[in-house]
This record gives C-alpha cells, structure tokens and sequence, in this order.
C-alpha cells in the first residue's frame, strides 16, 4: 500500500541498493526490479555491514534490507544508517511478517516494509513511492499497523479511564475542566471554588495521576472521556 501523498522525484532512474544474504532471493528481487521502467538496482549486499559501506559510497534513492543476515542484520544496519544520516529512505525485506521486526524497523525510522511474498508489483510500486518521498507497505504489514493503532488507542484509554475510577468526585471534575481546556480561574467559578482550591486540587491530582504537568493529565482526562462530559 503506497503513500499516494508522495511527492515527484527529479527525472533519471532511481538508483536501489539491495542486500539480501542470500544469492538467489538478491538476483530474484533485483531481476524484478530491472524489469520495471526508471528503476535500477545500483549496488547489492550480502550482509549489513556491506550495505551501510556501499550506501555511504552511492548516491542512492531507496535501500532495501533484508532483516536477517549475517554479520549485521537488518535491524541494525537500518540504526547504523541512520546515525550516519544517510538520506536514502530505507525499506525492510523479510519471508515473514514479524510484529517485533516491524516495530524496531519502524522505531529505527524506515518507511517501507515488503514481505519477499508480495506480488512483485507491490515490490515495485513501493520503490517507486518511496524514491517520490512517500511511505510503503506490504498490504499485509499495512494491516498490522492498524490493528495496532486501534489496540494502542483501545490500551490508553483503559489505562486512563482506571486512573480516573480512582479519583474522588471533586477531583474528577476538576480534571474533567482541565481536559475542556479551562483556565483555574474557569474551573472554580464552574465549581463555586476558589482558584487556590483548585490549585491544591491539581497538585493532588499530579500524584494521583503521575503526571508531572497540566498537559499531561489534560492527556488522561480526553483519553478517559471526560471532555466529553457536560
């Protein structure tokens, strides 16, 4: 699934460097990309190490990685890139979708991710988007991250709505104005209170809710809902 909000590249080839420890899967993939118009496979690796050597020395659009090889896998050949700033959007190559591998190469910032299954047209549409400054993903890694991004949002929000199950009735509706936004001077004409009143109220609430400032516990009390509440 590529980013359609990428943007054009400047015209000539986009220049690919490919590692993949193994022989075969490298001249697979690198012969599928040969064959697709504008794009050219400009250097190829057969291990990490290899690969952050020859991104350093290419002028490069897209590096693609394999996540296990020796020496240097993906993972930590994609860290090392990025400690050396290398430009090049980089884009993980694997036989399996794997929930940690995907996690720590999106951590380590890579914007694409291809299963060596997917159709070679997603392979190719994927490069593509990426060298016009966009992101791409297997239609099956695009799945993952959003069950995550919905299971993610689904944990804040439980943790945030315990939190608050905790609190006294007093102290749930003065973070309830806090998530509205209100100023102290807001909340304790709302609640017949004076803004001294409220103050303690919220460094009461800080502890209670292990925040450390305003804005975080704002955080908790939209997570829980209570903005939502008249």
């Amino acid at each position: 699934m590529p980013d359609e909000s990428a943007t054009p590249r400047p015209e000539g080839p986009v220049r690919v460097l490919l590692a993949d420890d193994d022989r075969l899967v490298r001249a697979g993939i690198a012969g599928i990309l040969s064959t697709a118009a504008g794009i050219e496979v400009t250097a190829q690796a057969s291990d990490g190490i290899e690969a952050v050597d020859l991104a350093r020395r290419h002028l490069l659009d897209v590096i693609l990685l394999d996540v296990q090889m020796p020496r240097l896998d993906g993972i930590r050949a994609l860290e090392r890139l990025q400690e050396q700033e290398v430009a090049a959007p980089v884009a993980m190559l694997t036989t399996f979708s794997d929930e940690g591998y995907i996690a720590d190469a999106i951590r380590f910032g890579a914007l694409g991710f291809f299963l060596k299954s997917d159709d070679p047209h997603h392979l190719i549409a994927g490069v593509r988007a990426l060298a016009g400054g966009g992101a791409a993903f297997s239609p099956r890694v695009g799945r993952w991250l959003l069950r995550r991004q919905a299971r993610t949002r689904f944990d804040r929000s439980a943790r945030a709505r315990a939190l608050v199950a905790d609190l006294t009735p007093r102290q749930r509706e003065v973070l309830a104005g806090v998530g509205k936004g209100q100023s102290n001077a807001q909340i304790a004409r709302s609640l017949h209170l004076s803004e001294g009143t409220v103050k303690q109220y919220l460094s009461a609430l800080f502890t209670a809710l292990g925040t450390e400032n305003r804005v975080q516990a704002a955080l908790i009390a939209y997570e829980a809902g209570l903005h939502e509440e008249a």
